[in-house]
């Protein structure tokens, strides 16, 4: 019993060294609770759809204060006023709006008239759940335009809801693969980033490239290139079969390929930097494999890749405006489930590319060059 006492005794004293550990056991499952139990099923909103009024007739009005008072109360979505359906209809596959609203001409006339009055929803179906709260709060507003006595019914009836679908339709396979192909990137460069440095540590082999005239920078800049190679081709790989599996239309067209490798390109160099960031000063080899799970849970998830950020409360929106899985997730989706253009990715890949030199900026000023 001593000697099987003082094996316990050593390993609790070596568990006791490590807080962050400790930290991370008791209060990693809170934090799952929290993030997972906000990041399904929450209502969607802030929703921003273009108006493109082409009748300006008092009924016309009548369905934009409808819509305000939408945007008050409930505030599922907001107007964005277009005088042009071609620009709103630009901006929807920019991902700028999530549906574009349209009253065509002779709006007020045929409402007056009775004459079968129709309002036309265009909508970005990529997005199974932002479409269908659309859906349903526009024809709830139609429902609430006037009311249905049977006098009213014969000379005014209710504008009825004409629903476009912008894109094929977009199982929910597809829409996953996206955040899927980014955790596959994730979880290669979390192995062969800054782990890789904590472990030549452990091991004792970092001592000898640090007595080499090897600079912090080429250092810092191998293992992340190192990193980043692995996890591209992780993430072009998980693309390519996912998309074969997921059954994406026109996935290997060339044009769409070469957006989606420099999107994996990116993002691989972006979360290799913010591992080696975080991984430059430890030292535990097991802090590692508890972070991953608190990073998986803070950043993953947040992103909008299982499910829309519309629909998430304000603090886990704003950890998506700074968290760089929420690019790389959006990038992959515009390429992948709409073929978008680089004007639709741009913003993304210039975030994660800042987002890169300041974190690889940042490392090289930790590292420290010595045993």
């Amino acid at each position: 019993m001593e000697r099987m006492w003082a094996i316990v005794e050593r390993d609790l004293r070596r568990f006791r060294k490590s807080p962050m550990l400790i930290v991370m056991s008791l209060f990693m499952p809170l934090v799952q609770l929290v993030v997972l139990g906000h990041a399904f099923g929450g209502q969607v909103k802030h929703l921003k759809v273009a108006l493109v009024d082409q009748d300006h007739g008092v009924p016309a009005l009548k369905i934009q204060e409808l819509g305000n008072a939408v945007g008050a109360n409930a505030r599922t979505f907001e107007w964005v006023r277009f005088d042009d359906q071609g620009q709103a209809l630009h901006a929807l596959r920019d991902g700028q709006v999530n549906g574009v609203l349209t009253i065509p001409p002779g709006f007020s006339r045929r409402t007056l008239a009775g004459d079968d009055p129709r309002v036309a929803l265009v909508e970005d179906n990529t997005d199974g759940f932002v479409s269908a709260s659309l859906s349903a709060s526009f024809s709830g507003m139609l429902t609430a335009y006037g009311p249905r006595t049977e006098a009213r019914a014969r000379i005014s009836p209710m504008p009825r809801l004409d629903v476009v679908e912008l894109y094929p339709y977009v199982p929910y396979i597809q829409y996953l693969l996206p955040g899927t192909t980014v955790m596959s990137i994730f979880m290669m460069v979390m192995i062969g980033g800054g782990i890789i440095f904590i472990d030549d540590k452990a091991r004792g082999l970092h001592e000898g490239y640090l007595v080499t005239p090897v600079t912090r920078l080429e250092l810092i800049m191998g293992f992340n290139l190192s990193g980043a190679i692995k996890g591209m081709l992780s993430g072009v790989m998980v693309i390519t079969l996912g998309a074969v599996v997921a059954g994406v239309p026109h996935a290997f067209a060339p044009d769409r390929m070469l957006k989606l490798v420099l999107m994996v390109a990116v993002s691989s160099v972006t979360l290799v930097s913010m591992m080696f960031l975080l991984m430059v000063r430890v030292t535990d080899p097991l802090l590692p494999r508890a972070l991953f799970g608190v990073l998986n849970t803070l950043l993953w998830f947040p992103s909008g890749a299982v499910y829309p950020q519309q629909a998430f409360p304000d603090w886990m929106r704003a950890i998506a405006v700074v968290d760089p899985f929420t690019y790389a997730v959006h990038g992959l989706k515009s390429v992948l489930l709409k073929d978008a253009g680089f004007g639709a990715i741009g913003f993304d890949l210039a975030y994660l590319a800042v987002f890169s030199v300041v974190t690889m900026g940042a490392a090289t000023l930790l590292f420290r060059r010595e045993l």
